[in-house]
């Protein structure tokens, strides 16, 4: 998602505040534990590792969690920050999924990408094939720009969820992100080009023929209506889909409902979101919704299908949430209502869900609202446990979570345990006792914890001093050494977390695309 500048967050150099900064005044918290703790947190992981055994069972349902640009250093600091608010060191902490038996890393290069975006990172994962930079769900040999129907037809490869379908599970779709956007589109799309969300995205004329595409006949579908003409097979199948990006559905003579000042985006007329509910009405009930109380009041025993878009473009920050005007579900509410759902059906199910916005408050320099968004992604996943467990389905899933790459995100210096992650750096004193100082530069000046090698953060008359900044404040942007107006993705492994069926295929050092293969392998 390397070109969606997130225009949220504005902030001119740094924010200064005048008494002395929460990250400088907050003690260093110590570890409690005794000295025999360590050792036997050792031998009990040991004892646990004894225990483990191959699941060589068939995976009823699937779960695939991505957080979006999820790389490790974010799980690190997002585990640190979570443990923190619970008033701990933090880095003892760990996340729902670090708790997963199997896990593995996996190398997120594309076809012509070494750095990829996160169109040809959820292809690879959703249909087992490396492919193009921008490209949805078709082979490498696909032009770039390609707009006729047939040929992308041709070029297409299947995903988990067409395939999931065709067994007759129901299947599910959740994200932060806009629903048309490029990691949920990539399993329900074929597109040479991730940008094309509604008609109003397709170019008038293909590139490479200079035939006429934007609403011609035989031209692609956008994806928005790509969501609504899947085949008979997938929108019998697809149940649930919840995120963002409901004026990609709308029409735009329709102005949006929470916002006057925005409209649909559509020029063909259509209003996708009523289109839904009337093309699975004879499947059973079906539903819209836009806003909190229509989404709370959706009761998944006495309904079968939910479509929720719940902003004109991505939803909101966990961070921000609360001051949605119509109000918006959480991840983990969106997570919960899809399992629900899914779990009437007695062949089981595939749904996958994203933390997408984790990518996007990277992209802005923004730290804070990463690791929130991260933690909230933990919490989704803890619900689904949680729900599995009650629903006695647990033992017959296989939960898959990873990343779709990583970013310029790095956690430096030598903080002493417990500094505030989000602050400035200070170590551990020379002598037991003495009062932590911030660790100072070559030109004396404190630094944070946190950084990016490129972004908004970069400073243009040098680094700031930050003695009297709040760096922990949720508009703080991390400094960055490479001036840019959005940061970049990363190209480093990213990991995978397993846990179910078939879970211990996942190990080593893994192509992206064998994501796919595994969760198949479960499924069959």
């Amino acid at each position: 998602m390397n070109r969606h500048l997130i225009s949220v967050i504005s902030l001119g150099v740094a924010l200064f505040v005048q008494a002395a900064a929460h990250a400088q005044a907050t003690p260093v918290v110590q570890g409690p534990e005794a000295v025999a703790d360590w050792f036997t947190a050792g031998q009990a992981f040991i004892e646990q590792g004894k225990s483990l055994h191959d699941n060589n069972r068939r995976a009823k349902n699937v779960v695939l969690f991505v957080g979006d640009g999820m790389g490790i250093s974010t799980i690190t600091a997002a585990r640190i920050l979570e443990g923190q608010l619970k008033n701990k060191p933090g880095e003892e902490n760990r996340l729902s999924f670090d708790r997963f038996p199997y896990t593995a890393l996996s190398k997120t290069y594309s076809w012509d990408q070494q750095t990829s975006d996160s169109a040809p990172t959820m292809t690879a994962m959703a249909t087992g094939y490396k492919a193009r930079e921008g490209m949805l769900s078709v082979d490498h040999t696909t032009a770039r720009g390609e707009c006729r129907a047939a040929v992308i037809d041709a070029k297409k490869v299947r995903t988990v969820l067409e395939n999931a379908a065709e067994m007759g599970k129901s299947t599910g779709i959740v994200s932060t992100a806009r629903i048309t956007h490029a990691t949920p589109a990539a399993l329900y799309a074929h597109t040479a080009m991730r940008d094309w969300e509604a008609d109003s995205n397709l170019p008038v004329t293909d590139i490479n023929t200079g035939a006429a595409c934007r609403g011609a006949e035989g031209a692609v579908k956008d994806i928005a209506r790509q969501m609504i003409e899947v085949s008979p097979q997938v929108r019998k199948s697809l149940k649930v889909a919840l995120g963002g990006g409901r004026t990609y559905f709308m029409p735009n003579a329709l102005v949006d409902p929470e916002y006057p000042k925005d409209k649909g985006r559509r020029l063909d007329g259509r209003d996708l979101t009523q289109e839904w509910v009337t093309s699975r009405a004879s499947y059973g009930r079906a539903s819209y919704a836009w806003n909190k109380a229509q989404f709370d009041a959706f009761e998944p025993a006495h309904n079968s299908y939910l479509l929720g878009l719940f902003e004109p473009s991505h939803v909101q920050y966990e961070a921000d949430r609360a001051n949605d005007p119509a109000g918006e579900p959480s991840l983990t509410e969106m997570t919960d209502k899809a399992l629900r759902v899914l779990l009437k059906d007695p062949k089981g199910f595939f749904l996958h869900v994203e933390g997408g916005r984790i990518d996007h408050a990277h992209h802005a320099g923004n730290a804070s609202r990463a690791l929130t968004d991260t933690i909230e992604f933990s919490n989704a996943i803890q619900r689904t446990l949680d729900v599995l467990k009650s629903s006695g389905a647990l033992d017959d899933t296989l939960i898959i979570v990873t990343a779709d790459h990583s970013h310029t995100f790095t956690i430096a210096g030598y903080p002493s345990r417990g500094n505030p992650i989000l602050g400035l750096v200070r170590e551990v004193p020379a002598k037991d006792g003495a009062p932590l100082k911030n660790t100072l530069d070559a030109n004396g000046r404190p630094f944070t914890t946190l950084a990016y090698t490129n972004g908004p953060g970069a400073r243009p008359n040098g680094r700031p001093d930050l003695t009297n900044v709040d760096t922990t404040h949720v508009d703080f942007l991390q400094e960055a050494t490479v001036p840019l107006a959005a940061e970049t993705h990363a190209g480093e492994d990213v990991a995978i977390y397993a846990r179910g069926p078939k879970a211990h295929l996942v190990r080593g050092s893994m192509e992206q695309n064998w994501i796919y293969h595994v969760m198949m392998e479960a499924l069959k």
